[in-house]
């Protein structure tokens, strides 16, 4: 028998029979390994574990700890699915079921819509065909041979998609029991290794995206390896919803979006509070950081767009008006105004780095279906700064900016890892400075020792950039803070500055943003925090409850001294219960309440209630004066 060479992860080489599977080599490794595995990757492929290797191979295998094993489980428990329903409704129509980011999901084409309770019934037959555990088999087949099978079982949609595929493709379906369905893979070995499943919605969506198309039924679920790990995401899912920022936004009178403006936040004065603070914080930390602050007009001539290569890259998602019958464009990005700004001086290499930065509102078109409260929105401010700086300086401006970024972000207490993008198809500029601009990215990450994710062709369409991936209280991630490092604006702009040598020279550009939007990144610290913000960010910061009305005046005297001294603070002085005053402003979230009455007055003292905690604690007004103003102070 014939040996071949597999190449693991490790380095290590070793031989084995050709025709041998993945799962087969993985049960002469280790048995723990072989039940863990659930699918494996062939020089760099994704394949079956019982796929035979008949010729040498670099062989790496993935559990569900990987994006690839997830993926594989996932998307056979979209197939768990499609059987399922099949098996209650024989009629229904299949139409895909592919994986997604933390679940799955299959459209169905039906007469009868489905209920809540066709939920129940589908997932204990899930249930059932897993306990069943039946192998889950791939076999390659002919387009006459593919068409002919759904053909004859009706399946419209599944012919209609092997008639689009390409002439020379290989086409491929996988059964499980008396299921079959066409799929290019892969899955793993059998419905018993997806033993933890939970459907969780229905929704309309078109075949194949496209409203010309039937509107289909769309079922979603989520998967995992083990009932624990299930149940602790179902858990995430119930924490996250009581968060959900637009919920709070609108207990917390924050913001709204109406119907006038669909995608066009409105800030409510309590939110405004958190964006004048969040905005304080900004500058004083740019000052800090030796950036001067800009502001560009909102409308630009066309000709700025199309020389700035938004026109030909990025026209799709832009406004335009027309004023004195020349064509102009509602800003999308800031970067062309903070280079009209550069532009107007001439500069020497004694005057670089020259670092500018620009709460500037942008506009973006997109789709209705898109929007979601503050998160995705058509009007935002980006907290841009732009650098022009020598090439020499290119590694120390970027760890600057990650020193800066540090600070904002571990003032919420949220943590961060880093992704770098890479050059996209649809791009600007030479090979040459691509890489040149590239690898002074990843060099900036590899000095500070940072871990980061390689995304390839990910990169803005001027240059590579690296993201900030935040997470937060309860574990999630957000994209938010940005550096793209960019030599062809420069080169566009003929942009240049005065070298030692008296000659021009071409400077280079860094933009960044360390919020990414400001209004996304309220809808964030709205979620993390779960509207009970810390005490220098809270709309209201002290609520002061008099027992009685004879109390107003005393606690009216409190109010005033904290105002005076630039805190927030209201005296709820309705003729009302204390307890029913505490619980009121325990909803709102407000960080402290100040409960006095007789003895309070007599002395001086307030019984401090902090947001969250059951016991008060007595103190004299002075020292809760003191400690308040230096929690605010420290940001604690």
């Amino acid at each position: 028998m014939a040996t071949i060479d597999i190449t693991l992860k490790d380095g290590a080489v070793r031989q084995a029979e050709a025709g041998i599977t993945p799962i087969a080599f993985a049960k002469q490794l280790s048995n723990s390994l072989a039940k863990q595995v659930l699918g494996a990757k062939v020089n760099g492929e994704m394949v079956d574990l019982n796929q035979a290797l008949n010729e040498n191979a670099a062989l790496e295998f993935v559990t569900f700890e990987d994006a690839e094993g997830k993926h594989a489980l996932r998307h056979s428990a979209s197939h768990i699915l499609a059987q399922a329903v099949l098996r209650l409704y024989p009629n229904a129509k299949l139409a895909i079921g592919p994986a997604i980011e933390n679940g799955f999901y299959y459209d169905f084409d039906m007469e009868k819509p489905f209920t809540p309770d066709d939920l129940g019934k589908i997932q204990a037959e899930m249930n059932k065909i897993v306990k069943e555990n039946h192998a889950i088999e791939r076999k390659e087949v002919s387009r006459e041979e593919a068409l002919r099978f759904f053909e004859e079982k009706g399946e419209i949609y599944k012919v209609e998609l092997i008639q689009d595929l390409p002439e020379d493709a290989t086409i491929s379906m996988y059964t499980q029991g008396e299921f079959t369905d066409l799929c290019a893979g892969p899955h793993v070995l059998s419905t018993g290794k997806v033993k933890a499943i939970q459907l969780q919605s229905i929704a309309g969506a078109y075949w194949r995206g496209s409203e010309k198309n039937k509107m289909l039924q769309r079922i979603y679920g989520t998967a995992f390896e083990k009932k624990a790990d299930l149940d602790a995401y179902l858990t995430l899912l119930e924490e996250a919803a009581k968060r959900d920022h637009r919920k709070l936004g609108k207990e917390l009178d924050l913001f709204s979006i109406q119907e006038e403006g669909p995608g066009f936040p409105f800030f409510h004065p309590n939110g405004m509070v958190i964006r004048n603070e969040l905005e304080n914080f900004w500058r004083n930390l740019h000052r800090k950081y030796r950036y001067q602050e800009i502001r560009t007009p909102i409308i630009l001539n066309q000709k700025l767009w199309q020389q700035s290569g938004h026109w030909d890259h990025y026209r799709e998602n832009m406004y335009f008006t027309t004023i004195d019958e020349e064509n102009y464009a509602v800003k999308p990005m800031n970067c062309p105004g903070g280079i009209l700004v550069y532009r107007t001086q001439h500069h020497s290499y004694r005057d670089l780095p020259l670092r500018t930065a620009e709460l500037g509102l942008v506009h973006r078109h997109e789709l209705s279906g898109a929007l979601h409260g503050l998160m995705r929105v058509r009007s935002f401010t980006q907290d841009d700064a732009h650098i022009f700086m020598l090439p020499s300086q290119i590694k120390e401006e970027i760890q600057g900016v990650i020193d800066l970024f540090d600070e904002v972000y571990s003032t919420f207490g949220l943590s961060y890892h880093a992704e770098l993008s890479t050059r996209p198809e649809d791009s600007m500029g030479s090979d040459e400075v691509w890489e040149t601009a590239t690898q002074a990215l990843r060099e900036a990450l590899e000095e500070r020792n940072m871990d980061y994710i390689i995304n390839e062709g990910d990169g803005a369409f001027y240059g590579p950039k690296i993201d900030f991936h935040l997470k937060d209280s309860i574990g999630r991630t957000w994209q938010c803070g940005t550096i793209q490092l960019d030599m062809l604006m420069p080169e566009k702009f003929d942009l240049n500055y005065i070298g030692e040598d008296g000659q021009k020279h071409r400077p280079v550009m860094i933009h960044r943003v360390a919020y990414g939007s400001l209004e996304r990144f309220i809808g964030i610290l709205i979620e993390h925090y779960a509207g009970a913000f810390p005490t220098w960010l809270a709309p209201v910061q002290v609520n002061i409850l008099p027992i009685t009305t004879k109390h107003v005046e005393y606690a009216q005297k409190l109010a005033d001294t904290l105002w005076n001294s630039g805190m927030r603070v209201e005296v709820d002085d309705r003729n009302e219960k204390v307890g029913y005053k505490m619980r009121e402003s325990q909803m709102r979230k407000i960080p402290y309440m100040l409960v006095v009455g007789d003895k309070e007055a007599e002395n001086n003292t307030v019984a401090v209630r902090k947001h969250g905690e059951s016991d008060s604690v007595v103190m004299t007004f002075e020292e809760f004066h003191a400690m308040i103003q230096k929690e605010i102070a420290e940001k604690a």
